[in-house]
């Protein structure tokens, strides 16, 4: 209980309180659920994979159109 009142007594005060800031980041900091190492690699190579392919599928879509019109207009 005297947790919540502290809580409205920060809240009822104006301005900006940087050690309460700080302390609420890392209270939140200390919620996260971190990837380990091997799922951080393993899904960060998935995204350049993904990234990679993207970008050639456009490049293609991008040539084929080019081509269209200049068959069309060239």
């Amino acid at each position: 209980m005297a947790k919540k009142e502290a809580t409205e007594v920060q809240e009822a005060k104006p301005g900006f309180n940087a050690s309460a800031f700080l302390q609420e980041t890392k209270d939140e900091l200390d919620k996260v659920v971190w990837p380990s190492r091997q799922q951080l690699i393993s899904e960060s190579i998935a995204v350049v994979l993904m990234v990679i392919l993207s970008a050639t599928l456009i490049y293609l879509v991008d040539n084929f159109f080019a081509w269209g019109a200049q068959q069309v207009f060239g």
